[in-house]
């Protein structure tokens, strides 16, 4: 009996990244492996007393269009890179013509201000008085939703959702419900700019997740995926927008493709470890809902940070359930960890090479630690994907995976 049609598709996407904004320039980046990873100097980045950290920052502030400047003054960097992200994201759809009420904003993060609500304690410490009243809105996630659907008159519903590192992803997931039980016909999921802290990026180093200081003299070597050399994560600032509809709702422009099936699974862990067993039941989950075997999967974009234990879990898994035949290459290799924005990020990645019948090099993969994969190396190459595995972990034994075929 053949399968059901599929039923969900993506049908625009937006992205604003430190290697490019938009999805044209996103994507030549991605092509030719163009990093921007350096030493980072946005203010409230940077320890007093302590070396800079190494991460991927967005040149200057992003600017959307048609946001009044008297609101953009009060706009935090997350909010500015949500709207350009969104506001990409719906001209791709060409939302202009459905119904407001039929339109939901899922922002995938929490905790994502924590630079600007550092800076602002800092400017205040000795004149608390003074703190702008916009200050009550600013620091709750919200504000991004308030943001959006004020500049797009959005009213179907706008909520955020956090899921750590795997915020982005979950997201997509909940829109594909929201679509599924009706609520609204059109949903767009956001990946939201993350914009942390020397507060965050103290922690995450002594904890081991992000990449310490060996690389110190040069950042273009220290974000290397699934190497021998990796020592941990790398920050980079983005921010992903995603649409999602019901196939043939609508006269849809130039839909990407279609959201086959999905899984999300916990490992019972506070910790940040990574789980075998949890990885393994969610690739096996998401192929299952999908309706394809492994074999099927002709790529996989992994979440591939950099972790020391994390990347050799991941390749554990992958190979457990049978796709070590797949084409492999790791997106935050180009781009860095954008932490909350990562899912959204690297699902935008895989329908844009998708469509262009090209796969992104690794950077610096000198060393795989698993040589039995079809690894993407220094160079881009040529391949048609079919279909596609997306796989995005975050803090808390939180795993999902989304498997997509190309429209």
């Amino acid at each position: 009996m053949p399968s059901p049609a599929p039923e969900f598709l993506i049908t625009g996407v937006g992205i604003t990244a430190a290697i490019g904004s938009g999805r044209d320039a996103f994507l030549a980046a991605l092509l030719e492996a163009r990093h921007a990873f350096a030493s980072m100097t946005r203010p409230g980045r940077q320890a007093p007393g302590l070396d800079p950290f190494t991460g991927a920052e967005i040149p200057g502030l992003p600017e959307p269009q048609g946001v009044p400047a008297r609101a953009l003054r009060t706009a935090s960097l997350s909010a500015r890179a949500a709207l350009t992200a969104v506001g990409e994201a719906w001209r791709d759809a060409g939302l202009d013509d459905v119904d407001p009420a039929r339109i939901g904003l899922i922002v995938g993060g929490s905790n994502i201000q924590q630079r600007e609500l550092v800076l602002a304690h800092q400017r205040h410490a000795d004149r608390p008085q003074f703190i702008r009243p916009t200050y009550g809105m600013s620091f709750l996630d919200t504000d991004l939703c308030g943001f959006c659907t004020e500049l797009y008159g959005i009213q179907g519903f706008a909520r955020t959702l956090g899921g750590a590192s795997a915020s982005g992803l979950l997201a997509i997931l909940d829109a594909v419900q929201a679509v599924r039980s009706g609520q609204v016909d059109v949903a767009i999921a956001v990946g939201a700019l993350m914009d942390v802290s020397y507060w965050e990026l103290l922690a995450l180093r002594g904890m081991g997740a992000m990449g310490s200081v060996r690389f110190a003299g040069d950042p273009a070597a220290a974000c290397r995926p699934f190497d021998a050399a990796r020592d941990g994560f790398i920050f980079g600032e983005a921010c992903g927008a995603v649409v999602v509809e019901r196939a043939g709702s609508r006269a849809q422009l130039g839909p990407y493709a279609y959201i086959l099936g999905s899984a999300v699974t916990m490992d019972r862990n506070r910790n940040p470890d990574p789980s075998l067993d949890g990885e393994v039941r969610v690739i096996e989950g998401a192929l299952q809902q999908a309706g394809v075997t492994a074999a099927d999967i002709d790529y996989v974009n992994p979440h591939g940070t950099g972790s020391p234990l994390g990347d050799e879990i991941e390749l554990g898994a992958l190979r457990k359930c049978g796709l070590t035949h797949a084409r492999i290459n790791a997106t935050k290799s180009v781009t860095g960890h954008g932490l909350s924005a990562a899912g959204a990020v690297e699902v935008i990645a895989t329908v844009l090479q998708m469509r262009a019948g090209r796969l992104h090099p690794t950077r610096n993969l000198s060393d795989p630690i698993d040589t039995s994969f079809d690894w993407v190396g220094a160079q881009a190459v040529e391949h048609q994907v079919t279909t596609a595995l997306s796989l995005s972990m975050g803090f808390s034994g939180i795993s999902s995976a989304i498997c997509l075929r190309r429209f």
